[in-house]
């Protein structure tokens, strides 16, 4: 029988992520590019917000109908013009130039956004800032997700997401403090405006300091580049001939060459050109719709239409009850990030989908009370169904829409996919902005009815065709939809090269049980000889690459078990 190699799980930090100094420093860098999700929620969120403040309506004329839905399209019509050149920029010039490109193009957005003297004005800002939001936004969730740590890249990548509540929460919080100290001078609208370029500038003069991604250093035959920086915030010792490094430099040297052995050029066609990656762009395609369809979008962007609906007017109360109700959001989508490893993302999405449809349904009941009997009582009840609406759509959805995304799709079309999930959020954004304010003006509650048949057909999808992909490594996980044999390929080559960086193999009955947590642990797997239980000496002789070994049949089936159930479960450690 063959020796048993090293795998991943042998080589993984266990212990909390800030009892290690590699992890932690990585893990602070990351908030740098985390901040464009944030920066997204603040520039979204706030139109919603300053419709509420009697100056800005003052100023641009009470805008309604078709042109309110202008003036918040116009931030996602600057998305979509953006769209065609982020991803060749992500590509081609790497993540962090991108995000740096996207920031410039936002300062300048907000500088005029700061001083617009007309609503022409005010919308060509807007459009701006959009247009360099894109830039960021594609860069920055493909930087998190190829530099973070194995255990730590799903927690991550779902808090990016989760984290544009940080940014709405600013906006509601700075428009109610506005309207509260100034309500009527137009600086009431205008420092919640310019407070927008606070993100942009601390990502200009800090992205430098984050390392690039290893996977695209490697794409570009940068290899020791990326050696080094998966050594100074994967290992803990620094080394380069650290297993856990060896382990993940093969994985992705094995998974481009697969990838380009596919194809041979790389366009948006590409999406498309397997079924594998038809079955990935049906699964990304139809979570964006869903994210933005499934009746978020009344509240998240015409919250001042929904609450007059039912009977509340006053400025205050309304501004009061968007602040609660962002940080509620916040609570939700983060405590859904946490989860993400535990129940897994199938599960949530599950979840998520059969509490939205039931919650949606009664909301649009308590709706129609107040619309067609006046019924106060059902006005009030409304307010805590929105709350609970919003628990439901943000345990699942905000955290693990870009998540999901960007695990599902190889590397060579990462970057591609991502911008046509963007793309597809970017237009049922729009087509809610215009189309909503419309439709509540037009038919009043029983637009809700709309979102009630559409939810029933979200949850059917979601239990059809949402694959769980917890505990695999990027690689991996990417490699699912192209048949087993390409997993299996990816765990094989990583353990062959700890393999091989360790000297000898990973012997049957050799199980290293104790977290590496220390240096010395990690030296001492590096330098010395693996032994069996009970052996006396940790030097003593060893079996090499190559020689065949006759182990316990029973010992080695377990040692076999043992070693997949960690390999599976290793990113939830």
């Amino acid at each position: 029988m063959p020796l048993t190699e090293w795998t991943v799980v042998d080589f993984i930090h266990r212990g909390p992520w800030w009892r290690n100094n590699s992890i932690r420093a990585l893990n602070l860098l990351l908030i740098v590019p985390l901040l464009t999700a944030s920066i997204n929620g603040l520039d979204s969120s706030l139109v919603n917000g300053l419709q509420i403040l009697p100056a800005w309506q003052e100023f641009f004329k009470h805008p309604n109908g078709k042109a309110l839905g202008l003036i918040s399209a116009a931030q996602v019509i600057g998305s979509i013009a953006g769209l065609p050149f982020a991803p060749y920029s992500a590509d081609y010039l790497g993540r962090r130039p991108t995000l740096f490109i996207g920031a410039i193009i936002m300062l300048a957005g907000v500088a005029l956004q700061g001083v617009a003297a007309s609503i022409g004005m005010f919308i060509g800002a807007r459009g701006l800032i959009g247009f360099g939001l894109t830039f960021a936004l594609n860069a920055a969730p493909l930087l998190i997700t190829e530099l973070a740590y194995p255990t730590q890249r799903g927690k991550l990548t779902s808090m990016y997401n989760a984290s544009w509540y940080m940014g709405s929460i600013l906006s509601a919080w700075t428009c109610f403090g506005a309207y509260s100290g100034a309500a009527t001078s137009h600086w009431s609208w205008r420092v919640p405006t310019l407070i927008q370029a606070l993100g942009p500038l601390i990502q200009v003069f800090m992205i430098w300091m984050v390392p690039e991604s290893p996977r695209f250093l490697i794409a570009k035959g940068w290899e020791s580049r990326a050696a080094r920086a998966l050594a100074r915030y994967h290992s803990l010792t620094n080394d380069e001939r650290d297993p856990l490094i060896q382990f993940e430099m093969a994985q992705i040297r094995h998974a481009l060459k697969m990838e380009k052995e596919a194809a041979t050029s790389t366009s948006f066609f590409t999406l498309f050109a397997t079924p594998g990656n038809r079955k990935r762009m049906l699964i990304i395609i139809a979570l964006a719709v869903f994210s933005q369809w499934s009746g978020n979008g009344l509240v998240s962007y015409y919250i001042n239409l929904v609450l007059e609906g039912v009977g509340i007017s006053d400025a205050g109360t309304k501004a009061a009850i968007n602040g609660g109700l962002q940080v509620w959001n916040l609570v939700a989508a983060m405590s859904g990030a946490l989860l993400v490893d535990k129940l897994g993302r199938r599960t949530l999405f599950i979840i998520s989908n059969v509490g939205m449809l039931i919650d949606f349904g009664v909301w649009t009941l308590t709706t129609a009370l107040f619309n067609t009997l006046n019924d106060k009582t059902a006005a009030k009840a409304t307010i805590p169904f929105i709350f609970i609406f919003y628990f439901f759509y943000d345990i699942a959805y905000t955290p693990m829409l870009i998540a999901y995304t960007l695990e599902i799709l190889p590397f060579n079309i990462r970057a591609k996919g991502f911008a046509v999930m963007n793309l597809v959020v970017s237009l049922t954004l729009a087509f809610n902005q215009f189309v909503n304010p419309w439709a509540l003006g037009a038919i009043g509650w029983y637009y809700y009815l709309v979102y009630c048949g559409w939810l029933i057909i979200e949850l059917v999808f979601v239990v059809v065709y949402i694959i769980e992909t917890k505990g695999r490594t990027l690689e991996e996980t990417a490699a699912l939809f192209d048949g087993e044999q390409r997993p299996h390929a990816l765990m094989q080559t990583g353990g062959q090269a700890a393999t091989l960086s360790l000297g000898v193999p990973r012997t049957p009955g050799i199980w290293v049980q104790e977290e590496k947590s220390t240096v010395a642990d990690i030296v001492e797997m590096r330098d010395a000889t693996p032994r069996r239980v009970g052996e006396s000496s940790k030097y003593a002789a060893a079996p090499r690459i190559g020689v065949r070994s006759d182990p316990d049949p029973d010992e080695e089936s377990q040692s076999s078990y043992a070693r997949t159930e960690d390999i599976r479960s290793f990113e939830a450690l």
